[in-house]
């Protein structure tokens, strides 16, 4: 007979351990393990294994074509690849309130031809009703659930036989097999196994919505992340209108594609053209400590408006207050600023903001960020015509970046005049472009370019 037994699951990574520890091993947080009780079974003997499967030559093996679902949403379509394959489990986390079920929402119900299965185990059925006019769509082929226990879950989907099965959330389901509550380490694994069986023997595509702890990760065990086809994340300030969706892994697609995403009154809009959302609408002002940079998330270049914000300092200690940026950088950015270009900085307060709510992590934004210091601290502006493009070592050289020639390629396609880039970053393709393009190599020559 099966026994059952205790064990301590880390709450954060899944971590097990036979008795209870205070500092997870495997993701060092502190007071994470909770204890459930689980079933071993006994093991059978040798003799009643069942036959392995032989092994294949790999050459032998003919490759199959991946059928796709396409999706109403072009930015969805890109981030999976080309659409949703059939049989593929999906995952999609992000923070509460940022969008997930509403993305989910009103791409289902634009689908005509399909029938999908909707189980919701947070919301009730009036709630989705309530969120589907306020979207303006109704669909006779979305079928709406609200429902906890798997079994249950699995007995609808026999009856009903849907062409897409989405979850919502996969922390909210429990198994009757599993003695513990839902949401715990041994539910969300043995649930998202179970959804993965019935995607790949029924060629179903299943979609799972996935919460995330206070690091930002997607909540429960790694194994979920393993186990599935495709993770995407949604993020995004909610204070702001925009969200990013981008993909983490896709066994089907590419990891560097990503799709934005505007909040409006009836849902959320594709934005074709993120450039023109993160710079201001009034471009002819030009005023100081603005200075306008390309970024690349994914494989899409944006233009990004840095504002930077030089003054004395009312107090003792100087003030870095950052927002989009990484504060470490600044700090590395004006100590260079300090020695090799003999900038003052050390009794000014500096404050820098990355316009539209945006995080950038791309080292071809730091010639943007410093022009925009150097303007605000002359109180001289900088053209709105001037792109800037390039990375600041150490010792003051401007360091070549990728993927250059979509980012000038990018500047020129919206009018603008003039692209800084780093000297020799461009050699053998600089007659291609129309647009004027000016080569620095230090930091002392930018000045000199900007301020003379």
């Amino acid at each position: 007979m099966a026994k059952i037994k205790s064990v301590f699951f880390c709450q954060s990574c899944g971590y097990e351990s036979p008795k209870w520890l205070g500092k997870c091993p495997g993701c060092g947080e502190w007071n994470t393990f909770a204890e459930e009780k689980v079933t071993v079974a006994k093991k059978s003997s040798a003799k009643s294994k069942s036959r392995s499967q032989a092994p294949v030559r790999l050459s032998e093996i003919q490759p199959l074509d991946e059928s796709r679902i396409h999706m109403p949403s072009e930015e969805l379509n890109r981030v999976l690849g080309g659409g949703l394959v059939a049989g593929s489990l999906t995952l999609i986390g992000g923070e509460p309130g940022i969008g997930k079920s509403t993305l989910l929402l009103q791409n289902i119900l634009s689908i005509r031809n399909k029938r999908i299965l909707y189980v919701s185990g947070e919301e009730s059925a009036s709630q989705l009703k309530l969120r589907a006019d306020r979207l303006g769509k109704v669909s006779d082929n979305t079928l709406i659930l609200c429902e906890t226990h798997l079994d249950n879950i699995f007995t609808q989907i026999e009856n009903v036989e849907p062409q897409l099965v989405i979850i919502d959330s996969i922390q909210t389901i429990a198994s009757d097999d599993i003695d513990s509550a839902a949401g715990s380490v041994s539910q969300v694994r043995e649930c998202a196994a179970a959804l993965l069986r019935y995607a790949k023997e029924s060629n179903v595509p299943v979609i799972l919505v996935g919460h995330i702890n206070k690091d930002g990760a997607i909540a429960g065990p790694k194994v979920l992340e393993h186990i599935v086809d495709t993770v995407l994340q949604f993020e995004g300030d909610r204070q702001y209108l925009y969200r990013l969706l981008r993909a983490i892994k896709n066994r089907f697609g590419s990891t560097n594609e990503i799709g934005i995403y505007e909040m409006v009154q009836k849902g959320l809009k594709e934005v074709k053209n993120p450039s023109e959302m993160l710079l201001s609408e009034n471009r002819e002002e030009e005023m100081s400590g603005i200075a306008i940079g390309v970024t690349i998330e994914g494989v899409r270049p944006f233009m990004v408006e840095v504002q930077a914000l030089v003054s004395s300092a009312a107090y003792g200690t100087p003030q870095r207050a950052v927002t989009g940026f990484d504060q470490r950088r600044l700090n590395m950015l004006l100590a260079v600023l300090e020695k090799r270009a003999r900038f003052k900085l050390g009794q000014k307060d500096v404050f820098l903001n990355m316009a539209g709510g945006l995080k950038v992590a791309d080292p071809a934004i730091d010639m943007a960020v410093v022009a925009s210091i150097m303007s605000s601290n002359f109180d001289v502006a900088v053209s709105r015509k001037t792109v800037f493009i390039g990375e600041v070592g150490l010792s003051g050289e401007i360091r070549t970046v990728t993927r250059i020639e979509q980012r000038v390629a990018e500047a020129e396609k919206l009018g603008f005049e003039c692209v800084v880039i780093p000297k020799g970053n461009l050699k053998g393709v600089k007659d291609k472009f129309s647009i004027r393009i000016v080569e620095v190599g230090k930091v002392e020559e930018l000045l000199r370019f900007l301020f003379e």
